[in-house]
């Protein structure tokens, strides 16, 4: 059960800092199931990893953490991972300027997370499908020719 609201906590207390799960920012998840920002401002299938790698390179004070989102059905460990993140100083002061708010936060990781090098190579899923359709037809005899009767 979560503990309540404690105005003794500190902001560099861990339990005040914001959560990110990878499903927030996912573009292949609806909003009913828990995604959090406008399609075009996500990623597809983003991984604890990738958020980590990117909020430290950005200079946040991160920690991860091994959850699970409630709205999320699969259980495997590609999808699980919540990663915690200092936005504010002790004196209620946005840590970084350019990043005041969560949102703010899941908007610069879903810009950033496609360039990485991890993503680039990668194939888009619209370019197998013009692949797969240019495959030949094939020709077959009708019905009824090549009988004579």
């Amino acid at each position: 059960m979560a503990l309540a609201w404690n105005p003794s906590k500190k902001h560099s207390d861990r339990e005040r800092w914001i959560c990110i799960y990878p499903l927030y920012i996912n573009s292949k998840k609806t909003l009913a199931e828990g995604r959090k920002l406008a399609k075009d401002k996500c990623v597809e299938n983003p991984t604890h990893q990738e958020i980590r790698d990117v909020l430290v390179a950005a200079g946040f004070n991160v920690a991860v953490e091994n959850k699970l989102h409630p709205k999320e059905r699969s259980k495997e460990l590609l999808y699980r991972g919540r990663i915690r993140v200092q936005l504010k100083s002790d004196d209620g002061i946005a840590l970084k300027s350019e990043f005041p708010t969560r949102d703010s936060v899941m908007s610069y990781l879903g810009t950033t997370i496609p360039r990485l090098k991890t993503r680039q190579g990668k194939q888009t899923s619209g370019e197998q499908s013009t692949q797969s359709s240019n495959l030949s037809t094939k020709k077959g005899k009708g019905k009824g020719k090549g009988r004579r009767g």
